[in-house]
């Protein structure tokens, strides 16, 4: 476990302390993996703030919704109670159908709107994607969590998967990035806060920081267990999706400012 831990009372979640300070963000042209919506590559100034170790699991997102009680009309908002999600339903609330298999598995099928939701119950948010790209990468630009090389072995993805979907959340302990999170690349694709503009690393560039105020899609970072090119897996790729999709390839994990 890295230090500077904050473990977050309501959920038991434990998160790392990302410092403040300037880092490399986005993807030059010499990258043959690039987008043009990751371009330009600059470096900005974030503040310091708290991201998880890992996504929510089926466990925490169990114990949210057996606590909050939502309606059927905003469950449904919220996550998709397919035989692939692993949280079911239970007389007395909601629990996940394989505790020892599953219980640690990050839960999926949760919509934007689902893992928004969380957060405000546990008293976090979810991250900025240039927060998540930060904390995925290190303040260096590398292009995945551990190098500039991809590497097969250091995340779950369609290669290595084999009959299965998800892993556990602190499994691929070799992927991690420089501060300790499990599984940025990899596993599950993770929703972010923002709203998705395709120009808005030239603004950033720039200096301008501030958020797309409002758009269609919301952004999605990391690569998932269904995704084979490397290219889903760099630090920089930019995934998006409307916020009320929910499907097998979608988790998040929690962020929390200082």
């Amino acid at each position: 476990m890295p230090d500077l831990l904050y473990v977050n009372p309501p959920d038991r979640y434990d998160m790392v302390l990302i410092p403040a300070g300037p880092a490399i963000f986005g993807s030059g042209d010499d990258d043959p993996d690039a987008h043009s919506d990751e371009m330009p590559q600059f470096t900005a100034e974030l503040p310091g703030f708290y991201m998880g170790l890992y996504c929510v699991t089926n466990a925490q997102y169990a114990k949210f919704l057996t606590e909050a009680k939502p309606s059927d009309s905003d469950l449904g908002s919220c996550i998709l109670l397919d035989s692939d999600c692993h949280v079911v339903k239970r007389a007395d609330g909601y629990a996940v159908d394989d505790e020892e298999r599953y219980g640690d598995h990050p839960v999926v099928y949760v919509s934007w709107y689902g893992a928004e939701a969380y957060c405000e119950w546990a008293g976090l948010r979810l991250p900025g994607e240039l927060e998540w790209e930060k904390a995925a990468r290190g303040d260096d630009g590398r292009k995945y969590p551990w190098g500039n090389e991809w590497d097969a072995t250091k995340c779950r993805h369609a290669g290595n998967r084999g009959s299965e979907t998800t892993c556990r959340v602190w499994e691929y302990p070799e992927g991690v990035s420089v501060w300790g999170l499990y599984n940025p690349s990899g596993n599950v694709w993770e929703w972010c806060a923002d709203w998705y503009d395709a120009g808005v690393y030239k603004r950033y560039a720039q200096g301008d920081l501030e958020l797309p105020a409002s758009g269609e899609y919301k952004v999605l970072r990391g690569g998932s267990w269904y995704d084979g090119a490397a290219g889903y897996f760099r630090c920089a790729c930019r995934g998006i999706y409307g916020p009320a999709i929910r499907n097998i390839r979608l988790g998040f994990r929690c962020a929390r400012g200082l």
